[in-house]
C-alpha cells in the first residue's frame, strides 16, 4: 500500500479552508430551503438538524477522497481511526439552535490536530483551523505558526485597558441544573467586567476574541470539536488558551484572552466557581 505524505501546516490549511467553505455553503443552502429537525441529544434543548448529518457527512466523504490514511473526529458520527497520526476535528454547524432560529451566528468548524481527539484530547496539538460563519460567509483561519486571519487580514489581540472595561462570553450547558450553576458564577463576576454575552456557538466566540469582539472567553463542557479550530485562532492572534491553573483547555474549562486581561480575570472566575 502507498502510504500518503504528511502536508506541513500551511498545505492542511488550504484543505481545511475548502471544506469549510463548502460545508457553509451547503448548510447555507439547506437553511435557505427550510431546516428540518432530526434528533434530540442530552436534552430537549440540545438539537441536531438534517443538515448538521449531511453537512458532516459531506466534509468526511471529501476527506476520504483526499486525505484517505487521515482518521475523523465529528459532532454527528462515529470517529474513524487515523494511520498516519492526523485527525480531521469538525463541528458541521456550531450554533445548531441559532441555525434553527435564522439568528445569523452559526458556523462550519474544520481542523485538522496531531493525537487522538476521542481519547487523548488534552494531548491534541491542532495543526490547521478555519471557522466559517454559514450565514455572513466571514471566515477566520489560522495554521500553527503562521499565524490567524480574518477575511485574509492579519489578526492581532490588543489589550482591553482593565478587566472593568473588558467585554466577557460565555457559554451554558444544555442541562437545565449546570445552567442554574453557571448563572451563579456570572452573577459573582459581573460586578468586576463591562458586560457578558452568551450567543451560542463556541468557534465563533473564540474568532471573536482573536479579532477584538470579545476581550474574555470562558465556558466548561466544550468538546473537541467545539475549540479545535476556534483555539488555534485565538492562539495565533496573540490570545492565551487555556484552562484553569496549569491545565490544558478542554471539558473543564476553556479561558481565551489577552494575557494582560486574562491574568486579572481567573482568579476572579476561580473565586467564582469556588
Amino acid at each position: 500500500m502507498t502510504t500518503l505524505s504528511v502536508p506541513g501546516p500551511a498545505e492542511l490549511l488550504e484543505i481545511a479552508r475548502m471544506l469549510a467553505r463548502e460545508g457553509a455553503e451547503l448548510a447555507r443552502r439547506r437553511r435557505e430551503e427550510g431546516v428540518e429537525l432530526a434528533a434530540r441529544k442530552s436534552s430537549i434543548t440540545d438539537v441536531v438538524t438534517a443538515a448538521d448529518r449531511e453537512v458532516e457527512e459531506h466534509i468526511r466523504a471529501r476527506l476520504a477522497e483526499l486525505r484517505p490514511e487521515d482518521g475523523f473526529y465529528g459532532e454527528e458520527g462515529d470517529p474513524s481511526t487515523s494511520v498516519d497520526g492526523l485527525n480531521w476535528v469538525v463541528d458541521p454547524i456550531d450554533g445548531t439552535v441559532n441555525y434553527l432560529y435564522g439568528i445569523p451566528h452559526s458556523a462550519v468548524s474544520v481542523a485538522v490536530a496531531e493525537g487522538d481527539p476521542a481519547t487523548q484530547p488534552a494531548s491534541m496539538r491542532v495543526l490547521a483551523g478555519v471557522v466559517v460563519n454559514l450565514f455572513t460567509g466571514e471566515e477566520w483561519a489560522a495554521c500553527l505558526g503562521g499565524g490567524a486571519t480574518h477575511n485574509g487580514e492579519a489578526l492581532a489581540v490588543e489589550a482591553a485597558p482593565s478587566l472593568a472595561e473588558s467585554l466577557v462570553g460565555t457559554g451554558y450547558s444544555y442541562d437545565a441544573a449546570e445552567r442554574r450553576e453557571q448563572a451563579r458564577v456570572w452573577a459573582e463576576l459581573s460586578e468586576y467586567t463591562r458586560d457578558v454575552r452568551r450567543m451560542g456557538a463556541a468557534a465563533l466566540d473564540l474568532t471573536a476574541v482573536a479579532c477584538g469582539r470579545l476581550d474574555v472567553y470562558y465556558e466548561r463542557g466544550l468538546k473537541p470539536w467545539d475549540l479545535a479550530a476556534g483555539s488555534l485562532i485565538a492562539r495565533e492572534a496573540g490570545a492565551v488558551v487555556k484552562g484553569l491553573g496549569e491545565e490544558r483547555e478542554g471539558a473543564g474549562m476553556l479561558l481565551a484572552g489577552h494575557p494582560d486581561v486574562l491574568a486579572e480575570f481567573e482568579p476572579r472566575l476561580a473565586a467564582a466557581l469556588g
